[in-house]
This record gives C-alpha cells, sequence and structure tokens, in this order.
C-alpha cells in the first residue's frame, strides 16, 4: 500500500490537518437515518485530500504518532458528530493499545465515557492479522463493560479472516462493500447470507456497506439486512 512521506505526516500533525466526514446509515424497512459513521479525512498543506487508509498505514510505522492522531480525530468525530442517535467510530486496534494503558485507564475509554450526546458503537476493523484478533477480544469485553457497543468492519473485505469469536461477542456486524461489488458471485453470496441469518438469530444487526445504486439497494433486500449505507444517500452526508 502507499505511503504518506514523513514531512507530510509531521506537517499533517502538527497542523492537526484532519475532518470529518458524517455517512449516514439507513434502516432498510423505513428508509429513515438510524446513525451515522464517522469517517477520517485529511488534506496536506496545498488542501490536497489524503486517503485515510494511506495515512494509516503510514503512521503504523510510529506507534505513537498513529495514537496521537486516531485519538485527535476521535475528539472532532465525537465533538462535532450529530446528536440523539447512534454515531459509529472506527478505532484501530493497534492505536487503541498504543498509548500502553490498559483497563477503565485508556485514553480511548476514558473519551467514550465523557460522551453523552449520542450513543457509541466503536467498529473494529476486520483482517487477516490473528493478533488483531486477540486485541478485539480484549477490547470488545472492556468496552462492553463500560456499556459500549461494538461492531466488526469489513467483514467478506478481500483482506480479512473471520474471527467466530470476535463476531460472536459484537453486536454489530457490517459487510465489506465487497459484497455489493462481487454480487454475482453465487458461492460468495451463500455465504453472506448464512452470515446474514446468523447475525438475526443472535440478536445482531447487520449493515450492508457499499450501497451505491438502486440495484445494489436490491441486493440489500434480497439479503435482508437491517440497515444500509454507501453514496447513494449522499445527499444526507454531513462534513465537518
Amino acid at each position: 500500500m502507499p505511503t504518506i512521506s514523513p514531512e507530510v505526516l509531521i506537517d499533517l500533525i502538527e497542523n492537526k490537518r484532519f475532518s470529518v466526514e458524517y455517512q449516514p446509515i439507513i434502516n432498510l424497512d423505513t428508509n429513515k437515518v438510524y446513525g451515522y459513521e464517522a469517517l477520517s479525512r485529511f488534506v496536506d498543506a496545498q488542501g490536497e485530500f489524503l486517503r485515510a487508509d494511506h495515512v494509516y498505514a503510514s503512521l503504523h510505522y510510529s506507534p505513537l504518532s498513529l495514537f496521537q492522531v486516531e485519538y485527535e480525530q476521535k475528539k472532532l468525530q465525537l465533538s462535532g458528530a450529530p446528536t440523539g442517535g447512534k454515531i459509529f467510530i472506527n478505532v484501530d486496534q493497534d492505536s487503541y493499545f498504543a498509548s500502553g494503558i490498559s483497563g477503565i485507564n485508556n485514553p480511548f475509554l476514558k473519551l467514550f465515557n465523557e460522551y453523552n450526546s449520542a450513543d457509541i458503537i466503536v467498529e473494529l476493523i476486520e483482517n487477516s492479522e490473528i493478533n488483531d484478533a486477540k486485541m478485539s477480544l480484549e477490547m470488545i469485553e472492556t468496552l462492553s463493560e463500560n456499556n459500549i457497543q461494538t461492531a466488526i468492519d469489513d467483514v467478506f473485505g478481500p483482506l480479512s479472516m473471520l474471527s467466530f469469536e470476535v463476531i460472536q461477542l459484537v453486536n454489530y456486524v457490517k459487510l465489506d462493500k465487497y459484497v455489493v461489488q462481487n454480487k454475482h458471485n453465487k458461492e460468495l453470496m451463500i455465504l453472506v447470507k448464512a452470515i446474514v441469518d446468523y447475525a438475526r438469530v443472535s440478536g445482531k444487526k447487520t449493515i450492508l456497506e457499499g450501497i451505491e445504486t438502486q440495484d445494489d439497494l436490491l441486493i440489500a433486500r434480497e439479503l435482508n439486512v437491517d440497515f444500509i449505507q454507501g453514496f447513494l444517500f449522499k445527499d444526507q452526508f454531513i462534513y465537518k
């Protein structure tokens, strides 16, 4: 994955060139906004947008810088979030533990506990690192003890591996846009439907990402997911 140069990262951190985009999550039955996902946005000194995944990939080489940027982003995302509903925020497992402080004194947990304008749902990244699954389990346990719900993100993403222990503990299962991009893959859709059915009978909610067209919307209805998210609803985005 392309990385950001150290000079650009230093400038980004020093000048806090951060912004946030709130993407609506829509109830498929009522067509009403259920909540918002807070998405990190970054710009360089010339005002050009930097890809968030490239920024975070570069920051992983410096755990404390990763923590610093992630923490500042969470403060920004929560301070400007729409009130009265659900607010979904992504927290990288590495950044959560980068401070070296665990339990109730973890800086992220303290920040979440201080926030009371909307219900927070913490999204954990699902990927191929087994150590991330272990960290996810610890995060889920700590967050649950503090009455903070969790979601597993990027399920069925091309680089993800399902951890059953993680998926059975979260409250929400977010299905990656890879699902709608590969909607004609019959074997994939059989597996996706099985996960959706499992989530429903176990009391979890499902969110299908990547909804950009009316055809994607039809796939969501066929899968019988609870909520949808994507550029089809771009007119409802809120920028900060």
